[in-house]
């Protein structure tokens, strides 16, 4: 079946279109996406404000035209961090599906993190072991860890790089006090989270998602991503620590001419940076093997999950 996945992330809405049946890979056929930053339209009251609904509000129209153009069977629309956040995020939601018809579920933190997981898990396969997943999102950072395809524990942190960014940071770079004020604040954040995911044991393979932990990875010298999605892509600990450095000392238009890094996201990469580095450092991980599915490819193969099956399937036949 044709399935479109509408995603209303923090940094970006996304409509992800793929081709797939049960017990096969998601194959991508078309994607079309816009850099809203909603969590740049969160005013002091916390609400969603200015252009930001009616911005929303138009591209969800503009997906369900683009997805009944591309032969979508089925729609899977999700909200994350900045619309689940916000004061009146419901209500906006709510004039939303009156205008397009399309119901848009909010997800809450433990399911983003519990999904990606899954997504996780199916990429690298049960050869992997215990696997530690982490994603860096514009309003969130989630943890995941586990041995089957529902983790021992899942956890949803206020850690987003674009969160982050618009609550800490007043200067284009920072200066070093807000560095090291918001190095503390994040560190305390996840320091408090290490004891319930380690006591299940140790994880076999550490492993991170999302846009921000792949552009660190690039600039770190990852192969880019037109060298397709079988490379295998890393980050030490070592790289992830001299970088989280030099990026609170550049401007937000040096990062943006360094290779993998978009413009849209340059701004925020400093602290993403430092999350990553803030996560690396107190789960004690050396290496961080990137994984290209995330959030959106867990929606999806939950979907598929759910799809009813025959008896016959089982030997094959029909």
């Amino acid at each position: 079946m044709r399935l479109g996945v509408l995603d209303i992330g923090s940094n970006t809405v996304h409509l992800l279109v793929v081709d797939a049946h049960r017990g096969a890979r998601p194959m991508p056929a078309y994607s079309h996406k816009e850099n809203l930053r909603l969590t740049e339209y969160l005013d002091e009251h916390n609400h969603l404000a200015g252009d930001g609904p009616e911005r929303l509000g138009a591209f969800v129209e503009e997906a369900v035209h683009l997805a009944e153009d591309k032969g979508v069977e089925d729609l899977l629309a999700f909200a994350t961090s900045a619309v689940r956040e916000a004061a009146n995020g419901e209500e906006v939601l709510a004039r939303i599906e009156e205008r397009s018809g399309v119901r848009i579920s909010v997800l809450t933190g433990r399911d983003e993190a519990r999904l990606t997981f899954l997504a996780v898990r199916r990429w690298f396969g049960w050869s992997s072991g215990r696997l530690l997943a982490f994603d860096i999102g514009g309003g969130s950072l989630e943890i995941a860890a586990g041995v089957d395809e529902e983790p021992d524990v899942a956890v949803s942190l206020p850690l987003g790089a674009g969160r982050l960014t618009r609550d800490w940071f007043t200067g284009d770079p920072p200066s070093a006090e807000e560095v090291r004020k918001l190095r503390k604040h994040v560190r305390a954040e996840i320091a408090r989270t290490v004891g319930d995911v380690v006591r299940y044991g140790e994880p076999d393979r550490a492993v991170a998602t999302s846009k921000t932990f792949k552009q660190l990875a690039r600039i770190a010298g990852a192969a880019p991503s037109s060298n397709g999605p079988y490379v295998s892509r890393s980050l030490t600990r070592q790289n992830m620590a001299d970088w989280a450095v030099k990026l609170t000392t550049m401007r937000s238009t040096e990062r943006a001419v360094l290779s993998g890094v978009s413009e849209g996201r340059a701004a925020q990469l400093a602290a993403g940076a430092l999350v990553a580095d803030a996560a690396m450092d107190l789960f004690e991980v050396d290496r961080l093997e990137v994984c290209p599915w995330a959030l959106r490819e867990g929606v999806i193969l939950r979907r598929l999950d759910l799809l009813p099956g025959r008896l016959d399937q089982l030997n094959g036949t029909g």
